[in-house]
């Protein structure tokens, strides 16, 4: 049994969810290609999902030469502060804000990033999913949104909210190497305690590599 996971409770079928989102996003970490999705099944990241917006061309923002030996500002990213709505209806639990949006990091500093991942694993929660909002849309589900931009959440605990109301904005706060949306359900608020629920969207799940356009 992996930390995150709580023993003597039956494992439900997926939540069935809206895209949090409008526009153009790129699928990654999909447990439609494996589970766990992002390599652990620690804080109930197990079905976890990643989404980051990208343009026309499927870029999150151009390639550069600084993008290869630099780290970048996150507002160069097109993505960066695009709304974020609920994607079920339910009642707001738990609000986190005024973590930084930090720089982006790709190419040769991304493996510079990855060499540092102890540290934010050392804060807990807070330091993996920066700012974020969860949703709990029934007695035993939650459904988080993580990696917000500071400062841009407009629900507070005790909101009702309703599927496509907006709850944030895409940030780079957090455990992320560029703006992007980390979604995750899990059957309770605490995830160092709680079990993973698996996802779906409109009954389906899209796979890493898939651009969805809600």
């Amino acid at each position: 049994m992996a930390a995150g996971e709580s023993e003597g409770r039956p494992q439900r079928g997926p939540v069935d969810l809206a895209y949090p989102f409008t526009g153009r996003w790129l699928v990654q970490n999909s447990p439609a290609d494996r589970v766990p999705s992002h390599g652990t099944r620690r804080y109930a990241t197990t079905f976890a999902i990643d989404f980051v917006p990208v343009d026309d061309r499927g870029r999150s923002a151009p390639v550069t030469a600084r993008t290869l030996v630099r780290p970048e500002p996150p507002e160069r990213f097109p993505g960066f502060g695009l709304s974020v709505t609920a994607p079920v209806g339910g009642t707001v639990v738990a609000v986190h804000d005024g973590e930084p949006d930090h720089a982006a990091y790709r190419g040769l500093p991304s493996l510079w990033y990855a060499l540092t991942q102890g540290r934010r694993v050392s804060r807990g929660w807070v330091g993996l999913a920066g700012n974020h909002v969860a949703i709990e849309a029934s007695p035993g589900v939650v459904v988080v949104l993580c990696h917000l931009r500071r400062g841009s959440v407009d629900v507070e605990v005790g909101d009702a909210v309703a599927p496509g109301e907006r709850v944030g904005e895409c940030g780079c706060s957090g455990n992320s190497t560029e703006p992007h949306l980390h979604l995750q359900a899990m059957d309770r608020l605490d995830p160092s305690s709680a079990r993973p629920i698996p996802v779906t969207f409109a009954g389906g799940l899209p796979g890493g590599g898939t651009v969805v356009t809600p």
